[in-house]
């Protein structure tokens, strides 16, 4: 009954326009104070310490490089790099951005950042070429998501808060679905661009390849900076986080020069500006999660879903549908703060491993960025492409396909999650 009406309040609230971390604070004080006897010092004192965690300092410090990087021109020189290698392929360019989606992911850790940083100079150059235009914002639109699940990943670093599992494992879990996916997407974009000849570039010779790769390589450097940091023990995930966002000043400041001093104020004001609304966020989440354990809801479900004789295979299906329609109203964010506590302890009675729930969690965030009503990439896309949501809908569905072919060989493949970071000694 509790959560019936939990969830009635919150979803109301939702509909009425309000922004969710508000909403969420809502539902959590109007229950709170109308129907428990909860001390407001408690809720008080939950408010503060649900957030000292030191992982959520490297949230700020992840949005801070990918803002420098996305202003600094690392993602010219990226896709430089990315054309001159499979720009001779059928859908030369589309290939390239596929490939620069995901070099640009393992710097930046967010997707829209990805789409806003390759789409922006891809797509005008993809239609200069001859290619359709949903063809272009298609690939640019999934690809882009890949910059959740390659590392670094804030929403990896939020289901961490919210679950205490460690960054560092989920960072090295994500590497090989994060390849995987950026192959599979490449593959369609190759099948489609040879089915209707789309136009490719001339093979760049041993040493163009060489000279983009010079020119990018302090941007790829990153990458080693932050996971061989991190695999090594140099560093954690979050002193990673800080020192990403110090060499990507250092990089776009005084190495490539696409960035003045007068312009880093703006660069740490925006990202002030993203980090608050995202710390708010996960401060009202906190709060949601206090109520629904205080209420004894996650464990009431998920004794509930054993009493049906749920295994762990029917209970992974349930949790893709669940977190599949929740894509449908709300951004990742949110949704893994809210999710990931309620659905976190039933994955722990079954027996299945908190790491590779969570890229579970994350390849579904994935998709849920690539399709309307609320998917942020395709918003990002539709303002670089000027075209409408439900054109944009209609160009991604070849590839929003392969990431739901890819999300069931997650879900029930869990060694391609598993494996990386076992083989590294990270887990047993």
């Amino acid at each position: 009954m509790s959560a019936l009406i939990i969830f009635t309040l919150l979803i109301v609230l939702m509909l009425t326009g309000m922004p969710i971390s508000i909403s969420l604070g809502l539902t959590v004080l109007t229950f709170l104070f109308t129907m428990t006897d909860v001390p407001i010092t408690s809720v008080a004192l939950k408010l503060f310490t649900g957030i000292e965690k030191f992982e959520i300092m490297a949230i700020p410090f992840f949005i801070l490089a990918g803002n420098f990087l996305t202003h600094g021109g690392v993602a010219r020189r990226m896709i430089r790099f990315a054309t001159s290698m499979v720009g001779h392929w059928h859908g030369g360019l589309g290939l390239a951005g596929v490939l620069a989606c995901a070099l640009f992911a393992a710097v930046s850790g967010s997707s829209p950042a990805t789409v806003v940083a390759i789409g922006s100079i891809l797509l005008p150059a993809m239609i200069k070429q001859g290619f359709p235009p949903r063809f272009g914002a298609g690939v640019i639109t999934t690809s882009g998501a890949l910059g959740i699940l390659i590392p670094p990943s804030i929403v990896m670093v939020m289901y961490s808060v919210a679950t205490n599992t460690s960054v560092g494992q989920l960072f090295m879990a994500g590497v090989i679905p994060g390849l995987l996916l950026a192959t599979l997407l490449g593959v369609t974009t190759w099948w489609r661009a040879r089915k209707f000849g789309y136009p490719r570039l001339a093979k760049a010779s041993a040493s163009q390849r060489l000279h983009a790769l010079r020119e990018s390589i302090w941007g790829l450097l990153l990458i080693v900076v932050v996971i061989g940091g991190i695999y090594t023990g140099i560093f954690t995930p979050t002193e990673a986080a800080a020192m990403s966002a110090v060499y990507a000043f250092f990089v776009a400041v005084f190495v490539y020069k696409d960035m003045k001093l007068s312009q880093v104020p703006k660069v740490l004001l925006d990202s002030a500006n993203m980090s608050a609304m995202l710390l708010y966020i996960i401060t009202n989440a906190v709060l949601f999660s206090f109520l629904m354990t205080s209420e004894q809801i996650p464990q009431n479900m998920a004794e509930w879903m054993l009493n049906q004789g749920m295994g762990p295979i029917a209970f992974l299906l349930v949790v893709n549908v669940l977190l599949l329609l929740a894509g449908n109203v709300m951004e990742p964010s949110s949704i893994v703060l809210i999710m990931a506590p309620i659905l976190f302890p039933m994955a722990m009675h079954l027996g299945i491993d908190p790491v590779h729930f969570g890229i579970l969690i994350v390849v579904n965030m994935e998709v849920g960025m690539c399709h309307p009503p609320v998917g942020l990439n395709l918003y990002v896309a539709s303002g670089i492409t000027k075209m409408g949501i439900t054109e944009l809908t209609k160009a991604v569905w070849p590839w929003l396909l392969t990431m739901l072919c890819f999300l069931v060989l997650i879900t029930y493949v869990p060694a391609i999650s598993l494996w990386l970071p076992r083989t590294l000694g990270m887990m047993s």
